[in-house]
């Protein structure tokens, strides 16, 4: 299983908007099918000037991925990009899961 990651820092100044349309921007991105799930979530670090998000996509496959990313991404990027310009900046990684714990609290 993978884990499309998706860190972004962006300016105070434009936070509340910008929360606004990732909530709306996820399930455009979960609506192509690569994914079957989102979390957002915020980064819990000190910055006077910006806020940290990350939001992870698990993906179906590394194929679906790679389809994601020649189909999609350019076009659901573009979107961001556009609106926010230098107000704030992405960078994406992979993560594969090799295995998952969880506790049964019953």
């Amino acid at each position: 299983m993978i884990i499309y990651n998706v860190t972004v820092n962006v300016d105070k100044s434009i936070n509340s908007e910008w929360l606004v349309w990732i909530k709306e921007h996820i399930p455009q991105v979960l609506a192509t099918g690569k994914f079957s799930e989102a979390k957002l979530t915020k980064v819990l670090v000190e910055d006077d000037e910006a806020d940290t998000y990350s939001i992870q996509y698990r993906a179906h496959s590394k194929e679906a991925l790679i389809s994601y990313y020649k189909d999609d991404a350019e076009g659901l990027r573009k979107a961001g990009v556009e609106r926010f310009a230098d107000k704030m900046l992405a960078f994406r990684t992979e993560l594969e899961i090799i295995d998952e714990y969880s506790v049964d609290f019953k």
